[in-house]
């Protein structure tokens, strides 16, 4: 084979790769933005509703969140053993149709001004998204070089908070404009879905990595079992500890200045939304820095 064959061939390889991995990165943004300006839409309408005795209010903040992250707990595993026995492209779209009826129960509960309806439309997009998430991380091996994987990881966290920015305005903002008719909103956000539809279209096709896997129907004991595994090495361990203490604390320092901006700045939902977004950017920027820097030790080591 001559040795411009050989550079088609190797130019052909990158340009799939790269066609692959911005089909990932796109879908993964609108995924993010999606949920984002849902949960945000949806505590805005919570955090404005009359109710009398203050607590209640809070009580009901907590639980519309605690109905979002429930799920990552319960359905997490079912997410990754369907990344395991199916293409996790099939997954992937099959959770993005999936968000098409979810976000329609969101647009009647929006369009009806249900409180109920919205409710549970959160929490089955927080069982879509736990089901989403194990595909969008699995992929990017199977379609990434080795030596990129740090950068892709870096990217795809970048545009994930990105996404979180931009959707955390949006739910905000969203509310603010269309408070006494939150079915528009609803609407839109429905488009956006049908966007992610249309983009999660174009991912690769990738094969199965494990045809045989076993369903596990208790989560628990999955979860427990994955625990097990990870604390067996060290260094994933201390990893995986270190990521959830963040997300705890960005969590609760995202609630506390959407508090801060509505009760003691009074400057509105939308403007308090640029607040929580400015948590956002820095940890975008932090992700990418992250990823190149690691990127770096990698290849020298």
């Amino acid at each position: 084979m001559s040795a411009q064959a050989i550079d088609m061939s190797v130019d052909a390889k990158d340009n799939r790769w790269r066609r692959g991995f911005w089909s990932v990165w796109a879908t993964q943004f609108q995924e993010s933005f999606s949920d984002l300006a849902y949960r945000w839409l949806v505590l805005s309408f919570v955090t404005q509703m009359a109710v009398d005795a203050e607590s209640a209010r809070e009580y009901l903040k907590a639980f519309a969140g605690l109905l979002f992250a429930a799920p990552f707990v319960l359905f997490s595993p079912t997410g990754g053993f369907l990344a395991d026995r199916f293409s996790k492209r099939s997954v992937i779209l099959g959770t993005k149709f999936a968000e098409v009826l979810v976000m329609g129960v969101a647009l009647a509960g929006l369009a009806m001004g249900s409180l109920p309806i919205m409710l549970l439309a959160l929490f089955l997009r927080g069982i879509q998204s736990s089901c989403y998430s194990p595909s969008k991380f699995g992929m990017l091996p199977e379609i990434l070089p080795e030596r990129l994987l740090s950068w892709g990881n870096g990217v795809i966290e970048l545009g994930s908070f990105m996404a979180i920015i931009g959707g955390t305005v949006a739910g905000t903002t969203l509310y603010s404009k269309f408070s006494d008719q939150l079915g528009y909103a609803g609407l839109i956000l429905f488009a956006v879905t049908l966007v992610g539809v249309a983009v999660a279209s174009t991912l690769p096709h990738v094969p199965a990595a494990a045809t045989t896997k076993p369903l596990r129907i208790n989560p628990f004991a999955e979860l427990s079992e994955e625990l097990k595994s990870i604390r067996k090495d060290r260094t994933l361990f201390l990893a995986v500890l270190g990521v959830t203490y963040f997300f705890m604390l960005a969590t609760l320092l995202q609630l506390a200045v959407n508090d801060y901006g509505l009760s003691v700045l009074n400057v509105g939902t939308d403007r308090t939304g640029y607040l929580v977004a400015a948590i956002g950017i820095g940890i975008g920027l932090g992700s990418l820095a992250a990823g190149y820097l690691s990127a770096k030790r990698s290849n020298m080591d």
